[in-house]
């Protein structure tokens, strides 16, 4: 019998997945804002790496971009999509001791039926289908997991968070026990760490972890963190970080924790948008992420992110637009490891 492992974010990428917007999709009001946005990211993704781009349009995109960027990493996939959080409705690659990829089809159901998402997943299995993923299919489609829920530092520890994984519209007839039962089986994780705190105002995943805190390589943890008493955030998110102090390894040793800046509350339309410096997501020799046109918040930002992740060249993408819909960079990207994107 193989041996299974899900990798870490930092380990060798063959490519990301962006999922582009267009006009059908809740950007409409917004589109060519945050068609910027995505181009400034895969810019700097199609330096590093191949970008795979899911679009129903895709000579609407290849001319959108093809001034910009480096069009020789990047593939196109012909799709119809709802949305465009590549993060939740992507393939979560494990990697077998060969380092074979196999790609699993989990159901995505707009965050707990909150959107529209019968497009969306449907995405991996045409992407396979299509040869755009190299691997072999697994189907997971009875259980619904999101990208966004769950983090691994390729060693045997998954972090996620209880808000999320116990949401009764997800998976309601499991209970805590047999989730984490399901998830060791599946990740082949030596253990599941459950944040039980740490919310975001306007956040519609119900606490996914890369909003929060996320696995760094050398056992770390970058952790948003409130440090002002009078922000609404103030006590679910103290109460995470005291829990934090108490993770241990498998081996029993503490976690390193960075503290990521908290940004300043930013409002639309009588509404606090879920900013998050969490949000970041790693490449090959790189960092991605988001600034908030706070430049004293964006760069400490950078620098916590430079002591997690040394080595690699810390590059910060204005999301503004992205929080717009409640996300940020993390959430629209996806990244597969080596020999899944050709």
């Amino acid at each position: 019998m193989k041996d299974y492992y899900l990798p870490a974010e930092w380990a060798p990428q063959s490519g990301i997945q962006l999922t582009w917007p267009h006009a059908h999709t809740d950007w409409a009001y917004m589109l060519e804002e945050v068609q910027e946005c995505f181009t400034r990211i895969a810019i700097e993704i199609a330096q590093r790496e191949l970008l795979l781009i899911v679009t129903p349009e895709p000579e609407a995109v290849r001319r959108q971009i093809a001034a910009k960027v480096r069009m020789e990493n990047v593939r196109f996939a012909l799709c119809d999509t709802n949305d465009t959080w590549a993060r939740d409705h992507g393939a979560i690659t494990l990697l077998d001791e060969e380092g074979h990829p196999h790609l699993l089809d989990f159901t995505f159901n707009g965050w707990g039926l909150k959107f529209a998402s019968d497009k969306d997943n449907l995405i991996t299995r045409r992407l396979v289908e299509d040869g755009h993923l190299q691997g072999a299919y697994t189907n997971r489609l009875g259980f619904v997991l999101e990208g966004g829920s769950i983090e691994s530092d390729g060693k045997g520890t998954l972090l996620t968070t209880s808000e999320c994984l116990l949401s009764p519209n997800r998976n309601g007839e499991m209970n805590r026990e047999e989730i984490e039962a399901y998830l060791r089986d599946v990740f082949h994780v030596r253990q599941v760490l459950w944040l039980e705190y740490g919310y975001l105002a306007g956040d519609d995943t119900d606490s996914h972890v890369d909003t929060l805190a996320r696995l760094c390589p050398d056992d770390a943890i970058a952790y948003v963190r409130c440090t002002n008493p009078e922000d609404e955030h103030y006590p679910a998110l103290h109460r995470m970080e005291e829990q934090l102090k108490t993770f241990r390894t498998p081996d029993g040793k503490p976690y390193r924790l960075l503290p990521l800046p908290w940004p300043d509350a930013i409002v639309e339309d009588g509404e606090r948008l879920p900013a998050t410096y969490a949000n970041f997501l790693v490449m090959n020799g790189a960092v991605l992420h988001p600034t908030y046109a706070q430049p004293e918040n964006d760069a400490r930002a950078k620098e916590v992110l430079a002591q997690a992740f040394p080595g690699r060249e810390i590059v910060g993408i204005d999301c503004r637009p992205l929080i717009r819909q409640h996300g940020s960079l993390h959430c629209v990207t996806m990244q597969y490891p080596t020999g899944v994107i050709r």
